[in-house]
């Protein structure tokens, strides 16, 4: 105990320091991506992210030699915990933190990994998902997008749908089918693929909310390396199943306290419908809905942290995490919702004077119950994975 309170300090006292008082607000939409073609909407962002990079902090539990600060579970927790104290900003979030780095981790070479992870941990590469095809979603191995053996390269054509942020990555870690006459989960390959090769294409998707964060990527005659394989040939199902995992904890973990006064329903009633006189809301009927919902986010963060402490102790998960999926998926759709309604007639103003977003942040959410697998989809993998009940169909 007395070596984590002395980390505790420790932290404590460097992110005293080294974090800018500009980035101890919430992040709203002012995330650091990072990439090649990323621009900081600020110096004290840049700052923050450079020093946080410089000592570990962007990626803490990863090992050193990769850019992390190798960091355990229990001093993982302690800096979650001071950087919330501080209201500190996460200095980088990105898909290669999520996702392709804890993939390479546990399957890529010590090639790819001194290659690719320090510049995932500095945000100097950014990149995006390959997974989801047209034919594809759900039973994602069904997928067409193929990869023909060419001597010392792949030629890989097809189609990927749904690829977040495909028109702002360097790189894509795509599933590609490489042995056509294997059983579909068994010939599908793992690949890194630079986004600037001929014959990659990405179209930004325009949705209901008026943004375009997810695109179509088109793949023709696109030449990738064999070395760029993670794995072996015909075996990247399992690395995608183990993805897909870090991909739900991801979209379950909502921490409440990245979300800023701009995005708390309950600011926003107060502050748009007002409290009667003896100080309660007033609107019954919101006021009972809005007490739910904090409840339920109170019980979804200590269900997270007791996960994260899983995690930390490096134990699996497995199927937890559609659990953790489905529920940050359906609390988050609520809490968009609460925000449209505690905004009164501000709340459905789609723009102008005393518009505050609500009403495309609420459409954009509805896509939360959608994307990393649906919620129909994890509530049959808890009933059969977690509750083992009985298969009906």
């Amino acid at each position: 105990m007395g070596d984590l309170q002395a980390f505790r300090a420790e932290t404590r006292a460097w992110l005293e320091e080294n974090c800018p008082p500009e980035m101890r607000t919430p992040i709203g939409d002012d995330i650091c991506w990072g990439g090649k073609n990323f621009k900081f909407s600020s110096d004290a962002q840049k700052i923050w992210m450079q020093r946080a990079a410089e000592k570990g902090f962007t990626v803490p539990q990863w090992p050193t030699e990769y850019g992390g600060a190798g960091l355990n579970g229990d001093e993982a927790k302690i800096l979650r915990e001071e950087m919330r104290a501080l209201g500190a900003r996460p200095p980088l979030l990105s898909f290669g933190i999520w996702m392709l780095g804890p993939a390479l981790l546990q399957f890529g070479s010590e090639e790819h990994k001194r290659e690719h992870l320090p510049k995932i941990a500095r945000g100097e590469i950014r990149w995006c998902q390959g997974y989801s095809e047209p034919g594809a979603g759900s039973d994602l191995a069904s997928l067409k997008t193929k990869g023909v053996d060419d001597g010392e390269d792949f030629i890989v054509n097809g189609q990927k749908v749904w690829t977040s942020y495909a028109d702002k990555a360097d790189w894509i870690f795509a599933l590609v089918r490489t042995e056509p006459d294997a059983p579909k989960h068994k010939g599908i390959s793992f690949l890194l693929i630079d986004m600037t090769s001929p014959g990659v294409e990405a179209r930004p998707i325009k949705l209901i909310s008026g943004a375009s964060p997810f695109c179509e990527t088109f793949f023709q005659d696109v030449r990738v390396p064999k070395h760029q394989i993670v794995g072996q040939r015909g075996e990247g199902w399992t690395i995608a199943k183990y993805l897909l995992t870090h991909e739900r904890e991801m979209i379950g973990a909502t921490d409440s306290s990245l979300f800023g006064a701009e995005m708390d329903p309950i600011k926003t009633a107060i502050d748009k419908i007002g409290v009667d006189e003896g100080g309660e809301l007033d609107d019954g009927l919101l006021r009972a809905d809005l007490g739910r919902f904090l409840v339920d986010e109170l019980a979804v963060q200590a269900h997270l942290d007791v996960a994260k402490a899983h995690i930390g102790a490096g134990e699996q998960i497995g199927a937890r995490s559609a659990e953790l999926k489905y529920l940050g998926s359906e609390l988050n759709k609520r809490r968009m919702s609460l925000l449209v309604q505690s905004g009164g007639l501000d709340g459905l103003r789609w723009s102008g004077e005393g518009a505050s977003g609500s009403p495309q942040g609420w459409l954009r959410s509805k896509g939360n119950s959608i994307e990393g697998g649906t919620s129909e989809v994890m509530l049959s993998i808890i009933s059969k994975a977690i509750l083992r009940l009985p298969n009906l169909g």
